[in-house]
């Protein structure tokens, strides 16, 4: 008996092609249903970030209408009671800048413009600033767009130089405050005006380098006290600013200077000579600025350091900076026993240092200075 596999027999009852209809119809139900909800869920979100957008712009709008509502409000009330000197204030700051946090909440009322409220490190700033400029005991200055006024001038108890060459400015402001005590000279040393690097000094003398020409040497002469020694040095390290700092009684040195320019820095000077280094450095003269009454020093000056230059010194010592931050103390400031002259870029707290180092809030400097130098050598004895 031979069977045979005929077409029929391969075909699918009705019944199975249903039921095969049937789960392939779900199936695409299933996924469309899935699409549709995701599709919601994105439009849902993309809604509540869209509501939360303009709600939060709804509200900035709202308060800028608020903020100049009361401004013009301010203004009519201060336009009606100028009479009775009354003044309306309001907070008128950025309410979104993270400023606010830091302020002292101390409102300007003094002023007839409106104040933006400032920080409180910003009037801490703005104070020491003013008080420096009220007091007229240090002066921010610049020579040709340069901090460095130690440079280009040089300032005892006994007279100023200046370089030649910068401007009126320049001029004005030293004049205007030492003309009446001392004489402010305009000079060049060696055909060069950064003079403050070249020439060491005090009340006793004055110490110019070899390059010096006779024209300048006899300039300095006729226009200097009669009581000041002005005299040529022949010594190799020719830059005598930046070796020799020194006020009227004391002097450190270049640890490699001559013996005979040593003799003569005493000589000349009147002074105690002492060869010394200052946080290592070997440029005295550089890294340190002191008076009869205080001086600064090289930031990274020791505590051990600063106790023997005080010793030696006999004055108060301070470590620090001049003109933001730089360690080069004497070619951003000039001092004497009674005013300073600093670099405009002189900080706030850097002006605040100077003053009180250097004393420059007191009226009697020298009664000061021989009473502390009288009971520093007797604890030193």
């Amino acid at each position: 008996m031979v069977i045979t596999d005929s077409p029929c027999s391969r075909l699918l009852s009705s019944n199975d092609e249903d039921h095969y209809r049937e789960e392939r119809n779900k199936e695409h139900a299933d996924v469309t249903m899935r699409a549709r909800e995701s599709i919601e869920r994105v439009a849902r979100r993309f809604t509540r970030r869209k509501i939360k957008l303009v709600v939060g712009m709804g509200r900035r709008v709202v308060l800028a209408c608020v903020v100049e509502l009361k401004r013009k409000v301010c203004r009519i009330l201060n336009s009606k009671n100028r009479s009775s000197n009354e003044r309306h204030v309001f907070l008128n700051y950025d309410m979104c800048s993270y400023t606010k946090n830091f302020d002292d909440g101390r409102w300007q009322q003094e002023e007839v413009e409106y104040y933006r409220t400032r920080s409180f490190a910003f009037r801490l700033e703005y104070s020491f600033t003013l008080s420096a400029l009220k007091k007229k005991r240090k002066k921010g200055l610049m020579f040709e767009n340069s901090c460095d006024v130690g440079v280009f001038s040089k300032l005892t108890n006994a007279y100023c130089l200046v370089a030649i060459g910068g401007s009126e400015s320049f001029y004005s402001t030293f004049e205007a405050e030492l003309a009446d005590a001392i004489p402010v000279v305009k000079t060049s040393i060696g055909g060069t005006r950064i003079i403050g690097r070249l020439c060491a000094g005090n009340k006793n003398g004055l110490l110019v380098p070899h390059t010096t020409t006779d024209q300048e040497l006899q300039h300095l002469r006729n226009s200097l006290p009669d009581q000041v020694v002005v005299q040529r040095v022949d010594e190799r390290l020719s830059a005598l600013g930046n070796c020799v700092a020194c006020n009227d009684h004391v002097a450190l040195t270049h640890t490699d200077l001559d013996k005979g320019t040593e003799e003569m820095i005493a000589d000349v000077l009147g002074v105690e000579v002492f060869r010394q280094t200052i946080a290592g450095n070997v440029l005295v003269g550089s890294y340190c600025a002191f008076s009869n009454k205080g001086g600064l020093v090289h930031p990274h000056t020791s505590i051990e350091d600063l106790d023997e230059l005080s010793t030696l010194l006999q004055v108060p010592l301070v470590a620090g900076t001049i003109n933001r931050g730089s360690e080069v103390i004497a070619a951003g400031l000039t001092v004497n026993d009674w005013t300073a002259f600093c670099g405009s870029d002189t900080t706030a707290t850097e002006l605040s240092v100077i003053e009180s180092v250097f004393k420059l809030r007191e009226a009697q400097p020298n009664a000061i200075a021989n009473e502390m130098r009288s009971s520093l050598i007797d604890s030193y004895v």
